[in-house]
């Protein structure tokens, strides 16, 4: 395996990706929806009409109410949603962004009518898949940390008047950050990759790979309903068996991936 031809691929795409309209658009949609209005809403809470008389009525998971001890009714609406029932709907970026970039793998090439010429370089079959998983994987990567930080930065200045301090991230956060986040991006690639080999328009494989969205609700409902908390633990045991999922999926994948096949659907 040659890690150079990999390299050579993935950077190939990622210059389409730059001109891919949908993937940019979708990128801006979602970090102003996420990062900025989202903060900026729930920080709003406890100062429309009753908020701090309703605040107490607002059911906590009960491995949540000792983070919250010490808080007033206002500064724990906010820890509350901000800090922790709303962690798992961020997922939502590196997995729709992943599954757009990855989406294009094939398809566009198709589209783009390229395809027949990336398929007879030199480049083995496991290269070729290889290549375009990275492809997905960096920008995934790149645009959920950058999209925490400035989330990191709005709640925690939006929410300044009510707490008076610095408190986001949260334990929760760091941890879905550097454990889940690769492990859901790596999922949405792996999946939409073998989809795009398999499909003949964007569009099919995107909405094929929607279904992985499923983990983001099960996740959030989970948490926001107190059926689940996501501790460190929990998260860990996520993580890990997302990892496990990726692995799998990526052996699959490059088992299963023939590019006579591709040449054939062209």
């Amino acid at each position: 395996m040659n890690g150079r031809i990999i390299r050579a691929i993935a950077e190939k795409d990622l210059k389409e990706v730059r001109k891919n309209r949908i993937a940019v658009m979708a990128a801006i949609v979602l970090s102003i929806i996420f990062s900025v209005l989202l903060p900026l809403i729930i920080t709003q809470i406890p100062a429309l009409e009753g908020a701090s008389g309703s605040s107490g009525t607002i059911p906590i998971p009960p491995e949540i109410s000792g983070q919250l001890a010490g808080l007033s009714p206002d500064q724990a609406i906010i820890v509350l949603f901000l800090g922790y029932l709303f962690a798992p709907l961020f997922l939502v970026l590196p997995l729709m962004l992943s599954s757009i970039i990855a989406a294009e793998s094939f398809v566009g090439e198709k589209e783009r009518k390229t395809l027949e010429a990336l398929i007879y370089t030199p480049a083995t079959d496991l290269e070729l898949f290889l290549g375009k998983v990275a492809a997905g994987m960096i920008p995934s990567l790149l645009f959920a940390w950058m999209n925490f930080a400035v989330y990191s930065v709005v709640a925690n200045i939006a929410s300044w008047p009510v707490i008076g301090k610095l408190w986001f991230p949260t334990l929760p956060w760091w941890w879905i950050m550097l454990w889940i986040v690769p492990g859901i991006a790596l999922l949405g690639i792996s999946v939409t990759v073998l989809i795009s080999s398999r499909v003949n328009t964007f569009m099919e494989a995107y909405q094929a790979s929607g279904i992985l969205a499923i983990i983001v609700v099960a996740l959030f409902i989970g948490q926001i309903s107190g059926l689940i908390f996501l501790s460190p633990g929990l998260i860990l045991l996520v993580g890990t068996l997302l990892f496990a999922a990726d692995g799998a999926l990526i052996w699959f994948g490059t088992k299963v991936f023939n590019r006579s096949e591709l040449i054939a659907g062209i």
